[in-house]
């Protein structure tokens, strides 16, 4: 392994680490636009220059691989001055869009001219236009005159989607990004290419002019999307409740984590959140009588529950679970089957369109937890219970999440079971057609407003972490089946989801030894899985496709 000195530090690195990465070991930056850890080498921004003793002239850092011996300077005033340079040719013909750009606050034109630049500007001529304002695809809007040709988005749909759609276009100044002949941007990942572009050349239409980036604050957690668990930054808007259409979650952002998603998350985990803040969320409980809906309070509807559960017996008693709940909120669901002894739980329900899979990052299984669910124990038969329903056996059903009218059963035959039972519970976050039928209707939390765990299909145990507080009086699941569970005069885990998973570890031998600490923000395995890696891209493999 070569050791070096950067700036009169030492460091030893693995063979084959260039100078950005070997800088940024030791706390030092190295500017740069064109370099991506996840991306070929391109070397045309020249932005990254460092100065090496018995080099005669600077060095892109980018490209140029740590040595034994090597002695690099990064603050040296030939590289200053280098730097000021690039910054002034970089800005030639940019615009001063600044206070109406999307990117400003994260643009690194913005910040690396404050750091950098400061030059005094000699351009006299006209600035050289082009496009403004062009959808590239669904999700993406170019503005070519912002761009500074760095080619991550180019790289970046040749060598991970493998899909090629954009290219450099033209020579010289007239040089720009575009789509070829044909083509648009709307492949399963398209939105990766905002979150790697530098400057504000490429911005997302959803969140585009939606709030500016100062007014978000940013919380860890877990895309709910799929069972392969991408780690994602939740961006929210606490403060501006009149900006972004009074949406709370404004965007979602990958987040790095090499055993699982690396840099990227697909299209349909990105604009996965709009239920959070939907008319349709639940946010109080509800009692319907008569064919009338009234909302009624927590202590009414979790006593009414707890004496419906009390009033039959076990094999009277169904539970349809859903994998998109968490690890806490299973095991409390558990914890409740086993104090009653009720046996006819699961948590299978077959969708009647099955979605699609490609061979990266998505998953056809759309859900979170469903690895979970299987370790904890829930997986029963969702259709004897519904048969038993229709069949008058089953007198209290439980239902969480589920709209078991989008189930791949008939209509009728769930309308039918739905009708027969003498109480329907269900629990959830957005109302549905199976909602509308409930006796009682209790109120959860979105996955954005609590703390807990899912289980990826590989078995690595990951946190995601409240970044709002619930809506109206929307309670965490384990919270809410604790409140059955007092009612009851069962006893509890506690008043908190770190203390649901504490009992959990304890009692089920896959998450034995695990701790909220131990698994931290990149994630633990369970017991017997092997560590995992994140997938090798498409544009790496020569037989993968990732358009659905």
């Amino acid at each position: 392994m070569p050791k070096l000195t950067i700036d009169g530090k030492e460091i030893e690195v693995e063979a084959g680490t260039n100078l950005i990465e070997a800088a940024r070991r030791l706390g030092i930056e190295v500017p740069h636009y064109c370099y991506h850890p996840g991306l070929t080498i391109a070397g045309q921004c020249r932005l990254c220059m460092v100065d090496i003793e018995k080099a005669p002239r600077p060095t892109i850092a980018c490209n140029t691989q740590a040595a034994d011996g090597m002695v690099v300077h990064t603050q040296t005033d030939r590289v200053k001055e280098t730097r000021r340079s690039m910054m002034e040719f970089h800005l030639i013909n940019h615009p001063l869009d600044c206070p109406v750009c999307d990117q400003a606050g994260e643009c690194w034109l913005q910040i690396y001219y404050m750091k950098y630049g400061l030059y005094d500007p000699r351009m006299t001529d006209e600035k050289v236009h082009k496009p403004k304002a062009v959808p590239l695809g669904p999700h993406v809007m170019l503005d070519a005159e912002r761009c500074i040709l760095c080619s991550r988005c180019v790289r970046f749909c040749d060598e991970i989607t493998g899909t090629g759609e954009l290219g450099i276009f033209n020579r010289g100044d007239y040089s720009e990004i575009g789509l070829f002949p044909g083509q648009d941007l709307e492949n399963n990942y398209s939105g990766n290419v905002v979150d790697i572009c530098p400057v504000g050349a490429l911005t997302d239409r959803d969140f585009r002019f939606q709030v500016r980036v100062w007014y978000l604050d940013t919380t860890k957690s877990i895309c709910p999307g799929c069972a392969r668990g991408c780690n994602i930054d939740v961006h929210v808007n606490r403060t501006r409740p009149h900006h972004a259409h009074g949406r709370r979650v404004a965007r979602l952002k990958p987040r790095f984590n090499d055993a699982v998603n690396a840099w990227w998350i697909c299209d349909i985990g990105r604009y996965g959140f709009h239920r959070v803040d939907d008319p349709t969320r639940v946010t109080t409980p509800q009692r319907r009588d008569g064919g009338q809906t009234s909302d009624t309070g927590w202590d009414e509807a979790v006593a009414a529950v707890a004496d419906a559960l009390g009033r039959h017996a076990p094999d009277e008693i169904g539970i349809l679970a859903s994998p998109d709940q968490s690890n806490e909120d299973l095991f409390a669901l558990k914890r409740l089957c086993e104090q009653r002894g009720i046996r006819n739980v699961a948590f299978r329900v077959p969708l009647a369109a099955p979605a699609a899979d490609d061979d990266f990052l998505l998953r056809a299984d759309r859900h979170p937890n469903t690895r979970g669910a299987e370790l904890i124990g829930l997986d029963g038969d969702a259709a004897a219970i519904l048969a038993a329903a229709r069949a008058g056996r089953i007198k209290v059903l439980c239902v969480f999440e589920h709209d078991l009218f989008a189930a791949g059963w008939p209509a009728d035959d769930t309308r039918q079971a739905l009708q027969r039972v003498e109480t329907l519970v269900w629990s959830g976050a957005n109302a549905n057609a199976t909602s509308a039928l409930a006796r009682y209707v209790l109120p959860l939390a979105a996955w954005v407003e609590r703390d807990g765990t899912f289980t990826s299909f590989l078995g690595r145990v990951q946190r995601f972490r409240a970044a709002v507080e619930p809506l109206g009086e929307a309670r965490a699941g384990w919270d809410v089946i604790g409140r059955v569970l007092t009612a009851a005069g069962m006893p509890v885990a506690g008043s908190r989801a770190e203390h649901w998973f504490r009992e959990l570890a304890k009692s089920v031998a896959a998450f034995a030894g695990l701790t909220y600490q131990a698994i931290g923000d990149s994630g633990a395995m369970v017991a017997g899985a092997p560590p995992t890696t994140a997938p090798t891209p498409p544009g790496r493999r020569a037989d993968a496709k990732v358009t659905a």
